[in-house]
């Protein structure tokens, strides 16, 4: 039968009603005519900075992100370490501070768009460049390769962490308008295509075709070479004192159409131990903003992410190292110079920024939020509880491992921390005789302490050697410190402990009983603030643990502790691993403690691991104020 007109009609207008009445599909797209990204079909440039969750408290972060908001960003960048979620193979944490998904959720209520950076491997100089340290216990694993090995753990772990993404995908009504696949490849010597391109199968399998996918890379031919593959949209990186035209002329040799895209806009840089603090002036960063965004006014449409625009903190062991001849540990604070302090206070390069973007789109109405009060709750007295070598049936409660030669971190299985190597002299010294290791063994401190006296410290690449006496069946214990797995680079199979038999005048010694150490669980469970002190009658050198409590005047504001007179260590506050302090090094001379770590009318518990001497009359002083650059030395 045939359909009259009127009805046809009829249903032709209830289509078009129909038509007007949806919204129109959400997409996010490269447009490699007009060289832009288009967001639901209209030319798009966006503002980004990075703020990675891991290295601030959750409670914080509401405040750093409508902070970012207010200072005219349009999206953030995050990273997303894997070892913070899969501690051991198969063992996943999305709890609290690690519960990204929240994280994104907050994102979004803040009207921030999301350019997701999950890895696998991500730099962001934290620990072994987010790669868990499970996968050194295949010593032989070949990491960022197409080695099958590493290849099931990636598969495994982004089977579980990009399902969590793809509803957050803008495409699929979130925020997140792009996902970077790996990080700076191209600095990797490995440069396996296979590897990328098992990356990008993996990637669009879980998260759909639709979604933006893009890598990035430093300006060297080099590196583009080996860290783009097509199917990925190739961006760059580089800082304000980089040429913008030639480093963005690098990223056109790679990608000659699409947007410019500076995907690592350095604002600073971080901090070594022994170094002295970083800074990058707000002049000089503000100045190659408006270069690039008269750039992308003038010729086309180019984006630029801040890197960082809020560094946080390396609480814990998180922190990671780089390899530049030699070690390079990375602070705990990681400040980074960046708009937006460690404590997250907005700084005059926050304010430079923010007016050189106001001269290209508008700004969010209403104040920028004030900094954090903080509270300089003055100094505390600690009491020394007891050595470390008189508590290790608390620290290590299975009992060591005996074994012919030493073994690593990873052959024991423990990621982190602090590992007891101890055996016994062979022979009588009386002459002083070189105690040392083969070159790269000691990783990363080794304090050593003979008879439960503390002898001295080894440290990778620097004191390989120390010169002890005894007498045979001599007790000699090196307690061994990881300082951060490297991050950046080839040596990123960055094995913990010692790694070569310790020798006597070089003859090896054997027989060892290894403790891995869990002082963190220790900790966490209410030692030793639970229990008497242990008596000692040895002095403060070497490693031990002090205490002491002090009470908050009825607030819980941030803070910053010094360390007056102490040498290196760790901290905790009722539980909380603060990270690594070394005034004896430098720069860093306080540590950032997040006031919701505090407690309000109870006692906050202090515990400190002192490693080589504390002061005569051990005290904690905390201020309302960081300190950086009192001290440097690289030979102390």
């Amino acid at each position: 039968a045939r359909m009259g007109l009127p009805a046809l009609a009829l249903l032709l207008a209830a289509g078009l009603l129909h038509m007007q009445a949806s919204p129109p599909a959400r997409s996010f797209q490269l447009d490699y005519e007009e060289d832009c990204f288009r967001k639901d079909g209209a030319p798009f440039r966006y503002i980004s900075g990075s703020i990675h969750y891991a290295r601030v408290p959750r409670s914080a972060w509401r405040d750093r992100l409508l902070k970012m908001y207010m200072s005219g960003l349009s999206a953030v960048q995050v990273y997303v370490p894997w070892n913070y979620h899969e501690p051991l193979p198969g063992v996943y944490d999305f709890a609290g501070d690690r519960d990204v998904e929240a994280f994104l959720d907050l994102t979004a209520e803040l009207g921030l768009l999301v350019i997701l950076r999950p890895g696998p491997y991500i730099c962001a100089e934290w620990e072994m460049g987010g790669l868990p340290a499970w996968l050194l216990w295949k010593p032989d694993i070949v990491l960022r390769s197409s080695d099958p090995a590493y290849l099931a753990a990636v598969d495994s772990w982004l089977r579980v962490l990009l399902p969590k993404i793809k509803p957050r995908l803008y495409q699929h009504g979130g925020n997140i308008i792009s996902v970077q696949v790996e990080n700076e490849y191209g600095s990797y010597y490995a440069c396996d295509y296979n590897y990328l391109r098992h990356l990008l199968g993996s990637f669009r399998a879980l998260l759909g075709s639709e979604v933006l996918l893009f890598t990035t890379d430093g300006t060297r031919a080099e590196e583009l070479r080996c860290g783009t593959l097509q199917g990925l949209y190739a961006t760059v990186d580089f800082g304000p004192g980089s040429n913008v035209t030639e480093a963005f002329g690098a990223q056109r040799r790679v990608e000659p159409k699409g947007p410019l895209v500076n995907s690592e806009y350095y604002t600073g840089w971080l901090d070594y131990w022994g170094e002295a603090h970083a800074s990058t002036s707000s002049a000089r960063v503000a100045r190659g903003l408006e270069d690039m965004l008269q750039l992308g006014a003038s010729v086309n449409m180019q984006v630029v992410s801040w890197y960082m625009f809020h560094g946080g903190t390396n609480f814990a062991y998180w922190s990671g190292a780089d390899f530049k001849d030699q070690y390079k540990p990375v602070t705990t604070s990681y400040d980074y110079d960046a708009p937006l302090s460690e404590a997250g206070d907005p700084t005059e390069k926050l304010f430079a920024i923010r007016t050189v973007i106001s001269k290209f789109q508008p700004l969010p109405v209403g104040p920028m939020p004030p900094a954090t009060p903080k509270y300089a709750y003055g100094w505390v007295a600690l009491r020394k509880y007891a050595d470390l070598l008189d508590v290790l049936d608390v620290l290590c409660p299975s009992g060591p491992i005996q074994s012919q030669f030493p073994l690593t971190f990873e052959a024991i299985k423990q990621a982190h921390g602090f590992v007891v190597y101890r055996t016994q002299l062979p022979w009588d010294v009386l002459d002083p005789a070189v105690l040392g290791t083969p070159p790269h063994s000691v990783c990363d401190h080794g304090y050593v302490m003979l008879q439960q006296e503390y002898r001295g410290t080894l440290e990778r690449d620097r004191q390989t050697t120390l010169r002890v006496t005894g007498r045979a069946g001599d007790t000699l214990d090196v307690l061994l410190e990881n300082m951060g797995r490297i991050s950046f680079g080839a040596n990123i199979s960055d094995f913990k402990g010692l790694l070569g038999n310790l020798s006597l005048d070089s003859s090896p010694l054997s027989n060892w009983l290894i403790y891995p150490l869990a002082i963190d669980t220790a900790i966490r469970q209410g030692w030793p603030h639970a229990t008497l002190p242990k008596s000692s009658s040895r002095g403060r050198a070497g490693p031990a643990f002090y205490t002491g409590t002090f009470e908050t005047p009825g607030i819980a504001w941030d803070t910053f502790v010094k360390f007056p007179g102490w040498s290196k260590g760790q901290l905790w506050i009722n539980g909380f691993n603060l990270g690594r302090y070394w005034p004896r090094r430098g720069p860093q001379q306080t540590l950032f403690v997040p006031g919701s770590v505090l407690h309000v009318g109870q006692p906050n518990n202090i515990t400190v691991l002192e490693l080589e001497g504390a002061p005569p009359a051990p005290f904690l002083l905390f201020l309302d104020r960081p300190l950086f650059n009192r001290t440097l030395s690289s030979s102390t």
